[in-house]
């Protein structure tokens, strides 16, 4: 855990900064007047900035585990030449600024001493308890000179897995790296750029999907000046371009007369103050990484780019009528509307965003929210106090539904699939790789099921991705998917707020295809999919069961009989014309069965054929000037029908619906079989059914079939008559 020596350059704050001030941390506070020897008054300024968020905290074990700490520390120093107890003692003055509770402020005093001196797990369990020995124990590195190259995924794979049972554990590992990347600059300019590399992909999409943004938004800050020096330099020169005079404390207030954005909250505050709305209105500048992204989707920054204005109210109804008196008082950017109350982001932020055109049009971003709301956005899960009984068991809350969700906000559903899909990937190169791949989905949507469940998922995710992240290995029988009510693809990209119903096939010896690789997001899909495509090599089939049969001629048009009646030795059903001597025949666009509506129409060489009342091909020849022929049904025989069947691929589907056929005393006279498009198969029969009054329950075992989701007869194109 330990880093060390000088900050990379601090950015500069524009004055108004309503924010937790994590950078006024430095050698003089932690020491105190008196020599570094002693350091007797350190652990004073942790207290204070506790006591700030919790007034009745029993202190005595903050001093408790400092007298520990700063004894096994004792003699320690510091790359930077400071005594190591500045490490600990830093990590807790940030988490308490962020209003942590007792326990985890114990526990980050006490994080380096297992790894980095003589005192054991079972002393700190002896003296501080069971909760505090987890935290130190979950953050503590796993050795090199036992896990080689794997140390640092192993590492990081143990303290997600403590993190699943105690989200502190996390917190103070965010903690510990802001305090080291503060103190980089002494270290090898190739290992700034390592560790600033795995803070990047690593600590700060977990710090922003714990919802600790003020650890996160500094931890950018610091990896943009390592990894982009250049760019790093002209935000910054931009930045104190902008804002003149101004001093990088970020208090309240931009002075600058000329200052648009000031302009404009004044302009807001004294509409508050005409509704009646007490709130407060105050500048929040853009950090560096937010400016630097606003100049390269914009190209040209404009004056009110380097800020936000934040309101903060007492309560959900105030943000809401703050929003109408702005949206009254001022012209809105529509497009710009978010409400983030009514619809939290998963890692638990709360907010109205808005946008709002000022005088001359100038355009200022609002955010609206309580100062809970804020005070949860700054801090995220720290923020929550202890969730956590005495005990160690968790604290009572709403239950966690069944599929994982965030119920327990310290048990984010994003965590759970991740603690799910790391236990299938033991090489720590594969996890290493799969978890940064995973956290870079920096979105995600929230899918419901028709049980009235709910799935999380990464913006991007697939039918694919639901499938797994409800069924887990289960969904390798998976053979399609409704989406708001209507059949889809696997493929399917899902929409925040789609309701999501997967179909499993009975025939639990199916499998993937391996094209859903092309569609998974999640590493749960991934992984699994691979393992099964790799348990399976010599599968012919894969998903696609059914493949496409040999092409056989298509339906014909049954023989004609003399005396208007069409026979076909004796297994047609029997068609009454009333014109003598007419020849029949059944049209082969859309084979009319018994009790069909139907009627004629005389064609070449006199012969009628006769079509479905329904047909297009009747409306076709009715619109032409075609004078129909009075047909109907005589006694019930035998008949001839074309039938289409829609299915979802899936193994042994054509035998199953030859079976069924079957069963129902019909004949294949022809049978086609399309290749599989997107998962879906289509199959055309020609039937000669021994009594036509069969032909729904035929339908009907034909639709019972799994993986079967319609059939329907035949519609061809009518050929030329």
């Amino acid at each position: 855990m330990s880093a060390e020596a000088t900050n990379p350059g601090a950015p500069i704050r524009r004055r108004g900064r309503p924010r937790i001030d994590l950078r006024r941390l430095g050698r003089v506070a932690l020491l105190g007047p008196v020599s570094r020897d002693r350091l007797p008054d350190a652990i004073g300024h942790v207290a204070e900035a506790h006591r700030a968020h919790h007034p009745n905290a029993d202190l005595t074990i903050l001093h408790k585990a400092y007298v520990l700490a700063e004894s096994s520390h004792r003699g320690q120093m510091r790359k930077s030449g400071e005594p190591y107890i500045t490490h600990p003692l830093a990590v807790t003055l940030i988490l308490a600024e962020l209003g942590a509770e007792t326990t985890t402020l114990t526990a980050s005093l006490l994080h380096d001493t297992v790894e980095d001196t003589e005192v054991t797990l079972d002393q700190v369990r002896e003296q501080f308890g069971e909760e505090v020995c987890y935290l130190v124990d979950g953050v503590t590195k796993l050795e090199k000179v036992d896990y080689g190259t794997a140390a640092e995924p192993e590492t990081f794979r143990k303290m997600l897995v403590a993190t699943g049972d105690d989200v502190r554990v996390m917190s103070i590992k965010l903690a510990d790296r802001l305090h080291n990347m503060r103190t980089l600059g002494v270290m090898r300019p190739e290992k700034q750029v390592r560790i600033a590399k795995v803070t990047r992909d690593v600590l700060i999409p977990l710090a922003e999907r714990l919802g600790v943004q003020a650890l996160k938004t500094e931890l950018e800050d610091l990896v943009f000046a390592i990894l982009h020096p250049e760019e790093y330099e002209h935000t910054r020169a931009l930045i104190a371009a902008a804002s003149p005079g101004s001093a990088a404390s970020g208090e309240a207030g931009a002075t600058a007369t000329d200052d648009p954005l000031s302009t404009i909250a004044e302009n807001v505050r004294a509409v508050l103050r005409d509704a009646g709305i007490s709130a407060e209105v105050v500048i929040r500048p853009r950090h560096y990484v937010s400016v630097h992204r606003v100049r390269i989707k914009r190209g040209e920054l404009r004056g009110t780019d380097f800020g936000r204005l934040l309101v903060l109210v007492g309560d959900d109804a105030d943000c809401y009528a703050v929003l109408g008196e702005l949206h009254t008082c001022f012209t809105p950017v529509i497009s710009e509307f978010k409400d983030f109350i009514a619809a939290p982001k998963f890692n638990l932020y709360q907010s109205l965003h808005t946008a709002v055109v000022g005088p001359g049009g100038a355009v200022a971003e609002v955010l609206i929210r309580t100062h809970q709301m804020h005070k949860v956005a700054e801090a995220g899960v720290i923020a929550l106090g202890n969730p956590y009984t005495a005990d160690g068991t968790s604290a009572p809350q709403t239950a966690e539904p069944a599929d994982g969700e965030r119920a327990d906000p310290t048990r984010p559903g994003w965590l759970s699939r991740l603690l799910a899909w790391q236990q299938s990937a033991p090489d720590p190169d594969t996890f290493w790789t799969t978890l940064r791949a995973d956290l870079a989905e920096d979105r995600e949507i929230t899918v419901f099921r028709t049980d009235g469940g709910t799935l999380g998922l990464p913006a991007g995710a697939s039918c694919v991705d639901a499938a797994y992240a409800q069924y887990g290995d289960e969904a390798h029988s998976c053979i399609g998917a409704r989406v708001n009510g209507r059949l889809a693809t696997l493929s399917t990209v899902l929409s925040d707020g789609d309701t999501v119903q997967l179909l499993l096939a009975e025939d639990a010896t199916s499998g993937p295809s391996p094209d859903w690789l092309d569609h998974a997001r999640t590493p749960a899909a991934r992984i699994a999919i691979t393992g099964w495509l790799g348990a399976h090599p010599q599968d012919p089939q894969g998903s696609y069961g059914s493949r496409p049969a040999g092409r056989r001629p298509g339906p014909q048009p049954m023989a004609s009989a003399p005396s208007g009646r069409e026979r076909s030795a004796g297994r047609a059903a029997t068609v009454v014309v009333g014109r003598p001597d007419a020849t029949v025949r059944l049209a082969g666009c859309c084979t009319p069965v018994p009790p069909d509506a139907v009627t004629g129409f005389t064609v070449r060489g006199g012969a009628v054929t006769v079509h479905r009342q329904e047909c297009p091909a009747v409306a076709r020849m009715q619109a032409a000037g075609r004078t129909p022929v009075a047909v109907g049904w005589g006694d019930a025989a035998a008949c001839r029908v074309t039938l289409v069947a829609e299915s979802f691929g899936r193994p042994r589907l054509l035998a199953d619906l030859t079976e069924a056929i079957a069963a129902a005393d019909a004949a294949i006279i022809a049978a086609t079989v399309e290749p599989p498009s997107e998962q879906r198969v289509r199959h055309t029969y020609t039937l000669q059914l021994p009594d036509p009054a069969g032909l729904p329950a035929l339908m009907r075992a034909m639709r019972d079939v799994p993986g079967v989701y319609d059939v329907s007869r035949a519609q061809h194109p009518a050929a030329a008559v």
